[in-house]
């Protein structure tokens, strides 16, 4: 018999070596997070593999002690592979102003260089370049060895005996296969079992579990490319199974989609490499759905040549509906209340029934109802369509037609309405009496899209309740700024019997809806008997202008106000100017005094009354607004372009509301505003991905405005005229225009996020396709970005800020009045929230936020202040000798100063070309500071004004806000100081200094007569960048001097 050891002979085992880097340390990193910091982590590069070690929050001095395996796949050319290590600066942890994670330095080692375990040792490398104008300082300190491992070989199992291999092969257990790798965000896991399991079957193929099938190995690598969707390839079972090929979560086996984040593959000698693709903000950032392309692209997408004309509504995917519009009948029979019902293979209708008037004729009902019911071509293909009419009282049946759907015609967008025809009412089935069934039914049936000109004002199946689901556009109202100046008052019958050097306080109060301002204190003239004020009183008015100004004169000298006289003034008959024209004024009588009863003389009162039209009345916030155009219209400059917007629809919103027995569940419509029109698509009832497919279109006058898109639940639909129910919002974002590119389609998915008392919560995500066709760096649109941003009145009369934000306010309560007025209407809660009614409250959470922007835009003059320091430290000696000569051939010829300066802004300019963002961007959560709000913070963010909290707890955020205040208190304190020693130079507070300074200026003068500027120049550029060796470490004189000089605070109390 022979033994296992003869037919296998025993051969020397196998070894794999493996290459170990501990990452210990780094040194003094260069701060790249605009805060002053960086949030860093390593990434090693070994053989085609790729790791990265945890990051460490804001730490320039970073310490990991993390070991990183790797494979060596020739261990016979270990000596010539390269290790590369690199240190970036996850951007994750910043202000959220970066793009991309920032170089903080590179070494390279050979495997030369890799000792034995056992012989390693801590070794501290500087860090690299990447290229020229890389900026980098520090060290990183690493522990690199090897060693080998030996793998014992399984051997091959002893062949089964003949009557064992009859067996069927399903009997056999599956062999372990090579270990699939798991990947998630950030980590990396081995799965001992190597196979994918479907227990359930799939496609409806089978009930129980599928054979699983190998998978290759995978390396996992961190990186933050665009989205890329992952298909992972199934090799083919050895033998053939009961089960299909075809096997998968719906797709062929093949193509199996997958669970984790983004990923890519990359082909490999030494195995298959998938890199995890993550977005800036996770799963706030908004990601593309589809391919962003350009005019010409989506010509050559639909085989169009040239492209000349875009299909008004390319932007979204067509619906198919089937549309029916029932006018209505005559020679019916005799019937009280007849309806009628539209039925298809999946939807039923029924129309409202009709009421006869006193003395119309019963046998010739109207309906005029249009119907949109759902189509599909495939189900619909042997389907009909049934109309009947039914006497509603008694559920009669009057008659009906039927249609094959097969023969509806199908209407194009070009075309004109379809004519309505008469059809002939049938008896349905033999038990009906057909002796009751008589007259026709006038109707109109065609297959069209969600273009389609009756679409809006159809009844659906997913929007029962019309009035309050369809799709409208709606239009703000025209805005004036109303401009009272009052002059003075004359014959005032003011009371004689006041104490001695009393002086009456006269005051007019004016009134405009509900609007009410008082002027301040008038000035009396005993002379003359008047009073002056000479003060401008400014109101916001809207079309159609039917208030009245109300003027009240009113004595405040004692406790309670006493009317003198008033008078009033239709706003329709108030004269209209553009410019700075003058506007005559006018004495008006006051009537209705305390003296005199009605229309008795009590005064009179000189004013100026006008309508501003050169002014734009501000109802967004001007950071967001979308509109600067004057009230006007004689000034509108002409349009530079047109902005398309299609809403696709919305994906995994949250329920809402509750319906039946705790099922939750959202009516979702989406809201568009830009510039005066407003959109509103229909009502999607009870979904949690809606899809609305809706296209608007808007005229552009300036590109610097911005596209806000809310998303709302409907509440309004299922409230009597009685019972007021507010829209509960789930979200909305904003597009600025002058981000688009021109001409190009971005097709993007954003998330819905939305603030509450609780924190930042992601209601879902919204699916828009956008297009701004703008003629590029022509003369209308290169001269919009010089003109000034407010209409000219804004600067030759400016209004105050705080005016202007209680005018504000104002204006968004009338248009919120008048949107309320639509059917359906556009409740105030809606208008508010999309007009950023409560932009100015303050809170914490803002405050960080602002300040955190000021960081980041002070970071490049913090970075170039330490570029400087290192510099003159001779950190790298080579940059430090060509800022030299640099600096020579600057000095030498200063007519290149300027020119050098603006093409370092160029090239600048060139190298952030890269980095440009691709998608428009939407709300970003580290910016606003959300996601590391306080709970306490946000709970004072939402509290009313006056506060509703407890006394203690008011308490206590007025003793914070206090601590804050006092830091900032201290702060400008000392940026007043700084100021005031500047002061002192020349002040003679202290005589000495001042002698000092002005002796230390004479002797320059002296040295700049006679010494030539170029060479002072370069003397002082040379001592500034002169060696450590020759610098000392304390600070210099000149700075301990300034320090000593005296400054105001010791005059403070």
């Amino acid at each position: 018999m022979t033994t296992l050891s003869q037919q296998h002979p025993q051969q020397p085992p196998k070894s794999a070596r493996k290459v170990i880097v501990e990452v210990v340390e780094a040194r003094d990193l260069l701060p790249k997070d605009g805060q002053g910091s960086s949030s860093p982590y390593v990434i090693a590069d070994f053989d085609g593999q790729k790791k990265r070690t945890s990051t460490k929050y804001r730490d320039l001095n970073p310490v990991w002690n993390e070991a990183l395996e790797f494979m060596v796949s020739d261990p016979d050319n270990l000596d010539v592979e390269e290790l590369e290590i690199e240190v970036f600066n996850d951007k994750k942890f910043g202000n959220g102003s970066g793009r991309k994670n920032h170089f903080l330095g590179r070494i390279k080692l050979y495997g030369s260089q890799f000792a034995k375990r056992g012989e390693e040792g801590l070794f501290y490398f500087p860090l690299e370049k990447k290229s020229v104008f890389s900026w980098i300082r520090g060290e990183i300190g690493l522990k690199v060895y090897y060693y080998d491992e030996i793998v014992e070989d399984q051997l091959p199992p002893e062949e089964p005996p003949p009557d064992q291999q009859e067996q069927p092969s399903q009997m056999e257990e599956p062999k372990p296969t090579p270990g699939l790798v798991t990947v998630e965000e950030g980590k990396v896991f081995e799965v001992p079992s190597a196979c994918i399991e479907f227990p359930h079957g799939v496609n409806g193929y089978g009930h129980g579990p599928v054979p699983c099938y190998p998978l290759p190995p995978v390396v996992a690598v961190e990186e933050s490319p665009p989205h890329v969707h992952f298909h992972e390839e199934l090799q083919p079972p050895a033998e053939p199974t009961a089960v299909p090929t075809h096997i998968a979560f719906g797709t062929p086996v093949p193509e199996v989609h997958v669970a984790m984040p983004e990923v890519r593959r990359m082909q490999s000698s030494r195995g298959q490499r998938v890199r995890i693709l993550k977005r800036p903000n996770g799963d706030y950032a908004p990601r593309e759905i589809g391919g962003n392309k350009t005019h010409g692209d989506n010509a050559a997408a639909t085989g169009v040549v040239g492209a000349e004309r875009i299909h008004p509504y390319n932007l979204v995917e067509p619906m198919q509906y089937l549309f029916v519009k029932i006018v209505k009948a005559r020679g019916l029979a005799p019937n009280e209340c007849p309806y009628v019902k539209i039925r298809s293979s999946s939807h039923y209708l029924k129309s409202k029934p009709t009421i006869y008037l006193p003395g119309e004729p019963t046998d010739s009902p109207k309906w005029r109802e249009v119907f949109a019911l759902g189509y599909n071509k495939q189900e619909s293909a042997n389907a009909t369509l049934e109309i009947s009419v039914w006497d509603s009282p008694t559920e009669h049946f009057l008659g009906g037609v039927c249609f094959d759907l097969s023969d509806v015609p199908v209407r194009e967008s070009p075309d004109g309405p379809l004519a309505p025809q008469w059809y002939r009412l049938e008896s349905g089935a033999v038990e009906q009496n057909s002796g009751s069934v008589s007259g026709e039914i006038q109707l109109a049936a065609w297959i069209g899209t969600q273009n389609d000109d009756a679409f809006p004002e159809a009844r659906s199946p997913d929007a029962p309740y019309v009035a309050h689901t369809r799709s409208k556009v709606y239009q703000s109202p025209k805005l004036w700024y109303l401009r009272l100046t009052v002059i003075e008052a004359q014959d005032l019958p003011i009371a004689p019997n006041l104490p001695p050097l009393t002086v009456p306080e006269i005051r007019v109060k004016a009134q405009v809806g509900f609007q009410s301002v008082r002027s301040r204190r008038g000035n009396m003239n005993n002379h003359r008997m008047s009073v002056h004020w000479n003060e401008d009183l400014i109101f916001v008015a809207g079309e159609p202008l039917e208030d009245s100004l109300i003027l009240l004169v009113e004595d405040r000298t004692n406790k309670g106000p006493i009317i003198l006289g008033h008078v009033t003034i239709p706003l329709i008959s108030i004269e209209q100017r553009i410019d700075e024209r003058h506007v005559s004024s006018k004495w008006l009588g006051l009537e209705g005094g305390a003296g005199g009863g009605d229309g008795s003389y009590c005064g009179r009162i000189h004013l100026r009354v006008c309508l501003e039209g050169g002014y734009h009345v501000l109802d967004e916030a001007a950071h967001v607004c979308s509109d600067f155009r004057p009230t006007a219209r004689q000034l509108w400059m002409p349009a530079i372009g047109i902005l398309e917007l299609g809403i696709l629809g919305a994906l995994g919103l949250l329920p809402m509301k509750t319906k039946g027995a705790g099922k939750g569940s959202t009516d979702a419509y989406c809201v568009a505003k830009y510039g005066k029109k407003w959109v509103r698509t229909r009502t999607v009832t009870d979904s949690f991905d809606p899809r609305w497919n809706e296209q608007y279109t808007w005229q552009v006058y300036d590109p610097c405005t911005v596209l806000t898109v809310g998303v709302f639940d409907n509440w309004r639909m299922f409230a009597d005229t009685s019972d007021d129910k507010l829209d509960s919002r789930i979200g909305k974002i904003r597009i600025r225009i002058s981000t688009l590119e021109s001409d190009k389609v971005y097709t993007n998915s954003y998330p819905l996020l939305v603030l509450t008392r609780t924190g930042l919560k992601k209601m879902g995500e919204i699916e828009l396709a956008v297009r701004f066709s703008c003629p590029l760096l022509l003369p209308n649109t290169c001269s919009a970005y010089g003109q000034p941003l407010l209409p000219r009145m804004h600067y030759l009369r400016p209004l105050g800020v705080a005016q202007q934000e209680a005018l504000r306010g104002a204006a968004t309560k009338i248009v919120a009045q008048w949107l309320a007025r639509s059917e359906p209407p556009l409740g105030q809660e809606v208008v508010r929230y999309m007009l950023d009614a409560d932009s100015h409250t303050w809170s914490m959470r803002k405050s960080k936020a602002n300040w955190f922007r000021i960081v980041a835009v002070l970071a490049w003059a913090v970075g170039l202040a330490k570029w400087l320091d290192d510099i003159r430290r001779w950190r790298n000696p080579v940059t430090t000798v060509l800022v030299h000569v640099l600096y020579l051939v600057l000095v030498w010829y200063p007519d290149l100063i300027i020119p050098t300066g603006f093409l370092y802004v160029v090239l600048i300019g060139a190298w952030y070309y890269r980095f440009r963002p691709r998608i428009p961007a939407g709300m970003d959560i580290r910016l606003s500071q959300a996601e590391t709000v306080d709970p306490d913070e946000l709970d004072e963010e939402f509290d009313t004004i006056p506060s509703s909290k407890p006394p203690e707890i008011i308490r206590a955020r007025y003793d914070r806000l206090r601590i804050l205040a006092g830091r900032v208190q201290t702060v400008l304190g000392d940026f007043a100081s700084q100021g005031e020693r500047v002061q002192a130079l020349v002040s003679w507070r202290d005589p000495r200094a001042t002698k000092m300074f002005i002796g230390v200026c004479l002797a320059i003068t002296l040295i700049l007569y006679t010494v030539p500027l170029k060479m002072v120049a370069v003397a002082l550029g040379f001592y500034y960048l002169r060696h450590p060796m020759f610098r000392d470490r304390m600070p210099p004189a000149s700075l301990n001097f300034f320090r000593r000089l005296p400054s105001l605070s010791d005059r403070l109390m």
